[in-house]
């Protein structure tokens, strides 16, 4: 009898390890796109939008995008990508980690964190001479989660995760939604386009924070399955 019932028991606990550890993709995504666009920032020669020729490429005045265009379009359009695809398989791990839910506040927490994926894609799929995608992939992934947020905030709320609930309703959010305001206040695309200006920080200060959150997520889930 003690060994048939350990079995399932020792099954489930392993399964929920391994969706702990998926969670981690979120961590793996966030650390991804941070490092592609470092690394490629000291080698990008500029880029070429509308007939007018950005260079050199700057962090302080240029946008992330801009790397997605010129001789490094390939790596960051692939890094793009390739973090929507990791963090989309670590937002699977964490709903697993963390339980059902009811699913009047589960649903609108998965419908936020799933739709970062597909904008992260649409970034990478569409580059700024596309804007009408790329700024809805841009949307999706980084100005959604103003609401997305409270969402997850709210579902954690409802699996008894209130700690982490409540720093992502009262400290993730509003500051997300500040420094999303510092940006578009910051921003001007003449000025961008002239190399002034201080866009490029203000934007990955913005893009960073959001991503951190996304790790501080996935790391959560990790942790609450033994990890």
């Amino acid at each position: 009898m003690s060994t048939a019932n350990t079995a399932p028991a020792a099954t489930v606990t392993s399964r929920t390890a391994l969706w702990g550890r998926l969670a981690l993709g979120t961590a793996a995504g966030a650390v991804l796109f941070t490092v592609a666009w470092i690394v490629l920032s000291f080698v990008s020669d500029g880029y070429t939008i509308g007939g007018d020729r950005i260079a050199p490429y700057s962090n302080l005045t240029q946008p992330i995008s801009g790397l997605g265009m010129g001789e490094t379009a390939p790596y960051m359009n692939t890094a793009f990508v390739l973090s929507g695809l990791l963090l989309g398989a670590g937002f699977l791990g964490f709903f697993r980690a963390f339980g059902a839910g009811h699913a009047i506040v589960r649903v609108p927490a998965a419908i936020g964190l799933g739709l970062v994926p597909i904008g992260l894609a649409l970034i990478g799929l569409f580059d700024l001479e596309a804007p009408g995608p790329h700024f809805a992939g841009v949307a999706l992934a980084f100005q959604l989660p103003v609401l997305t947020f409270v969402a997850v905030g709210l579902f954690l709320r409802d699996v008894s995760a209130r700690r982490l609930a409540n720093l992502l309703l009262y400290v993730a959010t509003p500051i997300t939604l500040i420094l999303m305001a510092v940006f578009f206040g910051t921003f001007d695309e003449a000025t961008t386009a002239d190399g002034e200006g201080v866009a490029g920080l203000t934007q990955r200060l913005w893009l960073t924070w959001v991503l951190a959150w996304y790790a501080v997520l996935g790391w959560a889930a990790h942790r609450r399955t033994g990890g």
